[in-house]
């Protein structure tokens, strides 16, 4: 029995060459895993004295020989292939060892060059896991070291089944079409557009106990990113405390991340069902939380709680009597932890700030999922200071009302559409989500602000078709009101809010989130 064994991740490889020879396999490997095998004592032949031919162009051609190809694609079950490897002097190859090149941590380094990224794309790695894969009745492919102690085991229960061969094949294509996916992605960084095809590669980071219902089965994948910003956000955060994270928590989580991460002051949010139904700015994050606490002290509960700043001892004797399913910051204070970490089940998530955090979030592809396929669009990610607020009415804006205008606009936009907002001293005091009628929307952010309404700013995501939400901002004591624009009826709008002396502004641009 032969083995090509070639790995960039060494992880047990030593121990696992052993066991193959213990068997009485033959090994054959290059470069570096011939290296550690020799220095390891382990049985170990060059794959250039195995193909009569040297490593050439700096290693490029290594492998890509019919010596190797041919051992690996023979079947065995055919006397013609059989026939064909005795004539040309080639004996089987029955297991391959071969992981890739690490392209994705080259080009994530800072200041790479095209050059280096184009040295780290893997060919003969590649081409010898397709190929054994392809033969995976007749060739073992391995390229995951957390399977090489199963292998060895099979192995010397006497039998590898082919539904476990299968398996490892299965394995062994997603792991090129994931590196492949990589190259790919990196090819395309400075180009516009959508591309007519592309892939998507996910890496499992943990099971679920279920989906949205229990009847629903349920995983969590990491999307890997070349180029952007990787290991950030709720898909990497790390949990210090309470319970496994399910479904509904991760989807929460990571509305209240980008919602506080939005903001470049310190800011908290408390989120339900995706929707903030508390947010504030203050400079002290302790006042922040009350105050978005404020916003709904009654949907609060159950909730998630997010801070884009560390959280306080303060902040979190605040929380300390409201039942909340998440607390999520880049960071806690001793105190606060240890306060937190007495509150039954609160997960505690620990999450990354972008580099650069506080000036326009990167953009990045959002993707959203139709039975059969996907829409893509660039995400909706508008730095704070790139708004054009345009004064439609008689009456301008004051500096405090703009203030809260612009603080509202950048909370609406994480609300589901149709979306109002009342905020005011930079905190939300109501919102409505989710209507299928405007009107309906702002009668809900009224019900909900109550008293608070008065003096307060509306934000709605898109234009107004009719002058309703104008009058019942009047009528709630709201006084300024920020919109897209955009409807045939702006001018009776306008007309409205003039007539009630509110103060109404134009961005020209909507932010509907369905």
């Amino acid at each position: 029995m032969r083995a090509i064994i070639s790995v960039f991740d060494k992880t047990g490889v030593v121990d696992f060459a052993r066991g193959l020879s213990q068997l009485g396999f033959e090994l054959f490997s290059t470069g570096g895993t011939q290296k550690a095998l020799e220095e390891a004592k382990v049985p170990v032949k060059s794959v250039s004295g195995l193909t009569g031919f040297p490593e050439i162009l700096d290693g490029r051609v290594k492998t890509l020989h019919p010596i190797i190809y041919g051992g690996i694609l023979a079947r065995r079950d055919l006397p013609e292939h059989m026939a064909q490897l005795k004539k040309n002097k080639i004996e089987s190859i029955d297991l391959v060892a071969v992981n890739l090149y690490p392209f994705v941590q080259t080009v994530a380094r800072e200041g790479v060059t095209l050059d280096e990224a184009l040295e780290n794309i893997d060919i003969g790695g590649p081409s010898m896991i397709r190929a054994s894969a392809k033969n995976f009745p007749s060739v073992i492919v391995v390229v995951d070291p957390a399977d090489y102690q199963t292998i060895l085991e099979k192995l010397k229960s006497g039998k590898v089944r082919l539904d476990e061969r299968k398996r490892l094949a299965q394995k062994a294509f997603q792991h090129v079409a994931t590196y492949d996916t990589a190259i790919s992605q990196y090819l395309r960084q400075d180009t516009e557009g959508f591309p007519e095809e592309m892939t998507v590669a996910l890496k499992k980071r943990y099971s679920l106990r279920y989906g949205e219902n229990p009847h629903q089965p349920a995983a969590f994948y990491a999307e890997q990113e070349v180029g952007g910003a990787t290991n950030m956000g709720i898909t990497w955060a790390e949990q210090l405390g309470g319970k496994e994270l399910s479904f509904n928590n991760i989807l929460d989580a990571d509305a209240a991340w980008g919602a506080v991460t939005d903001f470049a002051a310190p800011t908290v949010a408390v989120i339900k069902h995706t929707n903030p139904c508390g947010l504030a700015s203050h400079e002290d994050i302790a006042e922040a939380y009350r105050r978005a606490f404020s916003g709904d002290e009654v949907a609060a509960f159950g909730g998630i709680v997010a801070s884009n700043r560390p959280v306080t001892r303060a902040m979190a004797e605040a929380m300390k009597s409201v039942f909340y399913e998440i607390v999520i910051a880049p960071e806690y204070e001793t105190e606060a932890l240890k306060l937190l970490k007495g509150k039954k089940d609160l997960r505690i998530l620990v999450a990354k700030l972008l580099p650069g955090y506080g000036k326009a979030e990167p953009g990045y592809l959002d993707f959203r999922r139709v039975k059969g396929g996907f829409l893509v669009q660039g995400s909706d990610s508008v730095p704070e200071n790139s708004v054009n607020l345009k004064t439609v009415t008689g009456r301008e804006p004051i500096p405090k009302e703009v203030e809260d205008l612009l603080f509202a606009w950048r909370i609406v936009k994480h609300i589901k559409s149709n979306a109002i907002v009342l905020a005011r001293d930079k905190t939300l005091v109501g919102m409505g989500a989710g209507q299928p009628s405007r009107i309906v929307a702002a009668r809900i952010a009224v019900e909900k602000a109550g008293e608070k309404a008065k003096g307060s700013v509306l934000a709605s995501d898109a234009m107004f078709p009719f002058p309703d939400v104008v009058e019942a901002a009047a009528e709630a004591g709201v006084t300024a009101i920020v919109q897209p624009g955009g409807s045939i009826r702006d001018e009776d709008s306008i007309k409205a809010a003039d007539e009630h002396g509110i103060a109404m502004v134009f961005t020209g641009e909507r932010h509907f989130r369905h």
